[in-house]
């Protein structure tokens, strides 16, 4: 992973779901993402599924869609997970 996710959205996550998401766990779903990832509604709801398992938040269809939106209309940059990541904790 190119930028280290900062301890700062690490701890947001883990303060939000009460548990411990290590910084190895978040770079091994970083390493997934990749170019295709953003372009691909299917690779996106999939790694949203996966980050919203992994933290232990649930997250709902709609929410998955308005995801999948923002992503798509904002062209993330796909080495951005922790924005990513931001984006998630705010939702249910």
């Amino acid at each position: 992973m190119a930028n280290p996710i900062s301890k700062d959205v690490l701890n947001a996550v883990n303060r939000k779901t009460g548990k411990h998401i290590s910084p190895k766990d978040i770079q091994k779903v970083a390493r997934t993402v990749g170019p295709s990832t953003v372009k691909s509604e299917q690779q996106l709801r999939a790694l949203i599924k996966q980050v919203a398992k992994m933290a232990g938040v649930p997250v709902s269809e709609s929410t998955i869609k308005e995801l999948v939106a923002a992503i798509k209309k904002s062209g993330m940059n796909p080495g951005s997970l922790e924005t990513m990541i931001k984006s998630m904790i705010g939702k249910k």
